[in-house]
């Protein structure tokens, strides 16, 4: 027992801080995962501190994307977390078995991750070590993320890291973590887009033989996007930037990895692991009934204090765990003798009697490969119902909330008009029906109806405001354009074209007539040559008309445009000359060989050559046994040159 109230079963998982126990709560007589953390954190009072305070944030969390946190605490044994229990195991359990998700599935997995990582970044809290071991299932292929907060806590416990390490797998750490620098929710953002990457390869990008070699490898380069990722290519584009401001946060991941679903084929069932054959629930057998005293050997059986040891839940010396010999487990018994919760054999029992042969695969006492055929028997004959909670005109996070834990909801989007938008219209099965758990499907109210949005092209504006509210729609006039071929004051174009829900507005862009075109910007927006003559043509200036020169720039990529004449937001003839200064990239120079120097000398060369050095060593005498980039490599004057010396 735990806490005094949690009744261990089983380990299903131990790490290098912690170890898992599926267990049940004999308070709410619930299944519980509950985690020890190992006893040397126990005499770390700076690991107590962040624990208390952690365990407390993730306890606050409350979304089905993340694992419920139901109580903390410290024992002799060490911390304790007691957590929602998922028993469709994690998705590094089914990698390690080969399995390989298809980009749907992992569209779909990473889609439920960052809706919960979203979640906690608004509330202040970053994981840390996202990374597939923390990545878990319920039997329902539901995804939840494990260890909020407890990344942060481990990293300040003195006996497992040193000051200043890396928090977190160094797999999947952020280049900013790599360089010791402060964090947000946009490091969980990298590293999900590394365990999406690994899920559909079976491989990570940038993994090396060694620490330094995995994190020197990704601190000046973005996530590469390998072969068959199809629309996810973009995810990770926008995901797996160097910079964290070039980064897109958790809410921009949901909108990208929600865009591709929608060009994928809908998602294979997920491949889950699952954690094995567990001891039967606490709340699944008869624990009121008392056991007949013990007898004669042909008699009756004592109840849980036969020869060799029996536990609650778990089989008699020599079994199986859920397997049972010829002797009891509490509530249940097997072989010749009787038991008040159930009797294989010759014998009665007072609450379920199973005459050796009347089930098949069940057989009497001996025989204890076919107890456990029994065990799942009487887990199906014993298995509760729940009654079906009212979830209409809650939220969808009031409705996963009231739902728990017996039960998951399956949104379907449904449009109404006036309806409230996001709140539950209506639900299967009913409220008050008994059902053993499983899905709760509910229609969500995503807006009002749609209807048809009429044509307009060269109406005049006020004959278009009219065609729009007589279908229930509003007009928003945006800015004029010039057009050579519709008058001005008439529609040039209008959004959406084909359908709106109802009250909302349709973008109308009235023509200004074929005079004049406005210079766009192609500066602050970065745009390569190409995109730049694409945009000129499109307003009406020919490619003839639009020369470009080459220069060097340590701050624009090359191909990207510099500098444009007119300028951006003047006004130019369609015949006038547009001249665009197009970077050739940086001014690069070679990086010189250190290797074998002493740091100090090391340190010295490089800044002579014009770059930073950054060195890891002990000392200005310790040697250089390697650098990044490496010899030779042409770099930015300015840059960094990482050496470690020996």
């Amino acid at each position: 027992m735990v806490g005094g109230r949690y009744r261990l079963l089983a380990p299903v998982g131990t790490g290098a801080s912690a170890d898992v126990y599926v267990a049940d709560d004999v308070t709410l007589r619930r299944r519980v995962a509950v985690k020890i953390l190992h006893d040397g954190l126990a005499g770390d009072e700076g690991f107590l501190r962040r624990f208390r305070a952690e365990a407390r944030a993730a306890a606050s969390l409350a979304h089905p994307a993340i694992v419920t946190v139901y109580d903390w605490g410290e024992e002799q044994d060490g911390p304790y977390l007691v957590l929602e229990y998922l028993g469709g195991g994690s998705l590094r359990d089914a990698l390690d078995r080969g399995v390989r998700l298809t980009p749907s599935q992992a569209a779909t997995a990473g889609l439920q991750a960052a809706h919960g990582l979203d979640y906690a970044h608004r509330r202040g809290l970053v994981h840390r070590d996202i990374k597939p071991a923390n990545l878990l299932f319920d039997d329902e292929g539901r995804l939840a993320i494990a260890d909020f907060g407890i990344a942060r806590a481990l990293a300040e416990a003195t006996w497992t890291e040193p000051a200043g390490a890396v928090v977190g797998t160094a797999r999947y750490a952020s280049p900013e973590q790599a360089r010791g620098e402060s964090l947000d929710g946009r490091a969980d953002v990298y590293a999900l887009t590394l365990v999406l990457i690994e899920a559909i390869t079976g491989t990570v990008p940038f993994a090396a033989d060694t620490t330094l070699a995995t994190l020197v490898a990704r601190l000046d380069r973005p996530i590469p996007a390998p072969a068959g990722l199809g629309p996810l290519t973009t995810v990770v584009e926008r995901c797996g930037a160097v910079e964290p401001e070039r980064r897109c946060d958790a809410a921009g991941m949901v909108g990208a990895l929600e865009d591709a679903l929608a060009v994928l084929p809908p998602p294979d069932p997920f491949p889950l692991s699952g954690v094995g054959q567990l001891p039967v629930p606490h709340d699944q057998l008869d624990t009121t009934t008392t056991f007949a005293p013990a007898a004669t050997t042909s008699g009756t059986v004592e109840g849980p204090t036969v020869g060799e040891a029996t536990t609650s839940g778990i089989a008699a010396a020599g079994t199986a765990p859920g397997m049972a010999a010829a002797g009891t487990v509490s509530g249940l018994a097997t072989g010749a003798g009787t038991a008040s919760g159930l009797a294989t054999g010759a014998g009665t029992a007072s609450g379920l009697a199973i005459a050796a042969g009347a089930v098949p695969g069940m057989a009497a006492a001996g025989t204890a490969p076919v107890i456990g055929a029994g065990v799942v028997f009487v887990r199906r004959a014993l298995n509760p119902t729940y009654p079906v909670p009212a979830l209409t005109s809650l939220t969808v996070q009031g409705a996963t909330t009231r739902a728990r834990p017996h039960f998951t909801v399956v949104v379907h989007d449904e449009r109404v008009t006036g309806a409230p938008r996001g709140v539950v219209l209506q639900q299967q099965p009913a409220p008050g029906a008994h059902r053993g758990g499983g899905a709760i499907t509910v229609d969500v109210s995503v807006g009002n109806a749609l209807v048809g949005v009429p044509g307009l092209a060269g109406v005049p504006v006020a004959a278009a405001a009219t065609d729009l509210r007589a279908v229930g729609l509003v007009i928003h006039v945006a800015a004029a354009r010039f057009s050579d071929t519709v008058a001005s004051g008439n529609v040039l174009d209008w959004s959406p074209r084909t359908q709106a829900a109802v009250g909302d507005a349709v973008t109308v862009v009235p023509s200004q007539g074929p005079e004049f075109v406005t210079m766009p910007d192609l500066v602050t927006v970065p745009t390569t040559s190409d995109q730049a003559v694409q945009q000129l043509e499109a307003i009406g200036i020919p490619a003839t008309g639009i020369t470009q020169r080459q220069d060097f720039s340590d701050t624009v990529p090359q191909g990207d445009v510099i500098a444009s004449a007119p300028a951006a937001g003047q006004r130019a003839d369609r015949a006038a000359t547009v001249t665009l200064d197009v970077s050739k990239g940086p001014d690069l120079i070679p990086v010189p060989d250190v290797r074998g120097k002493s740091l100090n000398a090391a340190d010295a060369a490089l800044q002579q050559a014009g770059f930073v050095p950054e060195a890891y060593g002990p000392g200005g005498d310790s040697i250089v046994v390697d650098q990044r980039p490496p010899p030779g490599t042409p770099a930015k004057r300015g840059s960094a040159v990482l050496f470690v010396a020996l």
